[in-house]
């Protein structure tokens, strides 16, 4: 399947409008009005489209939903893929709004293309990290059932993928028209809202395609997205940020043999120590995570020691 064919088809402006949500009570607005955001996979070509000339297309996106909209630099892929990450992110409403914009934009172009009448059923790749999957599936799958009845869409979340060391984000695919997609991720997007740690959860949206592309398979590129490779490392300035770790977690930092940590510095460059036992942040028992390098590196070892820590207690608690 060509890799266009991963977006998710869109509708007329009759059939946006009859998405128009029905009034809501306080308590549903309350949460609509939650920061949340979506991560979703787009191939380099539609990247582009939804840029637009000198950023238009995407300051316009933005101007009409008011949701933020990020996107991985060129060549920088998730994990396995050739296709870049774009994270919209804002309260629920806007989040809809601005991938209802750009769903609508990349399907009229490929309907232009293909020149049919009938409505396709594409596929859309959505971003969810690991620890958030529980909540979409359900005990006993009640809830990923219950996603696709409602919705009518097709509704699959890929294991994780242990090719790459670290990483803790699966891809949940939905297939389907534009109105049975937009369902699902209003559905989706719902549960994981009342995930106070996915909401919490919202770094950039390729926090780390330059480690994982760097070691497998593609070079870091450029700021500017033109494809020359960081001649200037050193030149990046250097700071110093402390997080905290619970004492009884710090052991999955460290990793055995300080298998873990060696891992992380290894992949985001960072410097990373450890306070002593005893040696504790401030009015807590959260031992000293001291993390050096360049502000990129930082959020990456901070992301990769969070997913650690997150992982190990998932797995802990089934």
């Amino acid at each position: 399947m060509d890799s266009t064919d991963s977006y998710a088809a869109a509708a007329s402006t009759e059939e946006l409008t009859k998405r128009s949500p029905e009034p809501l009570d306080s308590e549903e607005a309350d949460s609509a009005e939650k920061p949340t955001h979506i991560r979703f996979l787009v191939s380099n070509a539609a990247a582009g489209s939804v840029i637009g000339k000198g950023g238009s297309t995407i300051t316009e996106f933005q101007a009409k939903s008011g949701a933020r909209i990020q996107l991985s630099r060129n060549q920088e892929f998730f994990p396995g893929t050739t296709d870049r990450i774009i994270m919209i992110s804002g309260s629920i409403k806007e989040v809809v709004s601005g991938l209802e914009l750009i769903l609508d934009k990349l399907h009229s172009e490929l309907h232009a293309e293909e020149g049919s009448d009938v409505e396709p059923r594409r596929r859309l790749r959505l971003v969810v990290p690991n620890s958030s999957c529980g909540g979409i599936i359900g005990k006993g799958g009640a809830t990923i059932k219950s996603f696709i009845e409602e919705s009518k869409a097709g509704i699959k979340i890929s294991p994780l993928d242990n090719t790459y060391y670290g990483l803790s984000d699966r891809l949940v695919t939905l297939s389907g028209t534009f109105e049975e997609q937009m369902r699902a991720i209003d559905l989706i997007l719902a549960k994981l809202t009342e995930d106070d740690h996915y909401s919490q959860n919202v770094h950039s949206p390729y926090s780390y395609a330059a480690g994982y592309n760097s070691v497998n398979y593609a070079p870091n590129y450029a700021p500017n997205g033109s494809g020359g490779k960081y001649q200037n490392h050193k030149e990046e300035a250097s700071t110093t940020v402390t997080i905290g770790v619970s004492d009884e977690h710090i052991g999955l930092v460290l990793g055995r043999g300080g298998r873990n940590i060696m891992e992380i510095t290894q992949m985001t460059g960072a410097r990373i120590k450890i306070s002593d036992r005893g040696d504790f942040m401030s009015g807590t028992t959260d031992r000293k995570v001291s993390i050096t390098g360049s502000q990129r590196a930082i959020q990456q070892a901070e992301t990769m020691i969070k997913q650690k820590v997150d992982s190990a207690l998932e797995r802990a608690n089934e």
